[in-house]
């Protein structure tokens, strides 16, 4: 194939004139190579890791009040206590789940996963 491309290259340079001329080009066949079995191309993927983001509300707040926030101050999101969270793989949110208490550290017990007509993108980060 390199071989061609030469001289086809070669003929161009050795043409003078502005006109454009198609020329035929030999491809040498392809060599079918194995194909790996129906998880191979998947595996190297099984042990990577991704960040996955727990939305549990929001809130809007001045910058002044915001200045003024220091240890033991609350803020009080726009979500009822029992409403479901929101997991997001990077901005796609892809589940909901509730939060719970596992060995006194938080963690979200799966309600459901969403399908791509169920996710909506992530909320605004300011």
């Amino acid at each position: 194939m390199a071989k061609a491309a030469q001289a086809t290259k070669e003929k161009s340079d050795q043409q003078h004139d502005s006109k454009t001329q198609a020329q035929s080009v030999e491809f040498s066949e392809a060599v079918e190579a194995e194909v790996a079995g129906a998880g191979g191309s998947i595996d190297i993927l099984l042990d990577m890791t991704v960040p996955v983001t727990v939305t549990i509300g929001q809130t809007d707040i001045p910058v002044q009040r915001l200045l003024r926030l220091g240890p033991g101050s609350v803020l009080k999101l726009d979500k009822p206590i029992d409403q479901p969270v929101d997991l997001y793989l990077r901005s796609t949110r892809f589940a909901t789940g509730s939060v719970v208490v596992v060995n006194g550290r938080f963690a979200v017990k799966v309600k459901q996963i969403l399908g791509l007509g169920d996710s909506t993108d992530a909320p605004n980060e300011e």
